[in-house]
């Protein structure tokens, strides 16, 4: 064997392990984005089951129990592609009935009420973090998907595009004001 065929060779390996270490670390982002995107969506639950608890529970008025009751249904029941909205609008109806501290001290009074409210303020506080935590994960996975030797070797094999999840998910300031 000649020197020239040795590197080429040592070159191609090179070459080939440094692929296989990137289509692995492109893998296991996507992986993190799947486990990301179920922990978004456990939370976005878990905040329109809440919220919907809280609607039927009668400790708020009637106006507000329907508002947030419709608002938590059309986001458990959206489809994907009207997800971000309906969460939105949820998210919206919850700093509408959650405006101010006097209606979150009615709802603290009524029985069972601090206990509404403490699981209410926990899951509008765990929604921003874990869409932060899954937009981060889109984030780094769209940076790598953008290199060309992951777009000329195709290194992300048939794998959707990620995408991120895009919400208004400010929390109502008489909640996290209060909890803090």
């Amino acid at each position: 064997m000649t020197p020239t065929l040795i590197w080429t060779l040592v070159a191609l390996i090179a070459i080939g392990l440094y692929l296989s270490w990137t289509a692995g670390r492109l893998d296991r982002l996507h992986a993190r984005i799947d486990a990301s995107r179920a922990a978004l969506d456990a939370q976005l639950l878990r905040r329109a089951s809440v919220t919907q608890e809280l609607a039927t529970s009668g400790v708020l008025d009637p106006a507000a129990s329907i508002v947030l009751y419709e608002a938590a249904h059309a986001a458990r029941q959206a489809e994907e592609e009207q997800r971000e909205v309906a969460e939105s609008e949820l998210t919206q109806a919850l700093r509408a009935v959650f405006a101010e501290t006097p209606q979150v001290e009615t709802v603290r009074e009524a029985p069972g009420g601090v206990e509404a409210v403490r699981e209410l303020t926990e899951a509008v506080r765990r929604v921003p973090m874990a869409r932060r935590f899954h937009n981060d994960s889109v984030r780094a996975a769209r940076a790598l998907r953008r290199h060309r030797k992951v777009r000329w070797f195709r290194l992300a094999g048939h794998a959707p595009f990620p995408l991120a999840f895009e919400m208004d998910d400010e929390p109502p300031v008489a909640l996290v004001d209060r909890a803090a």
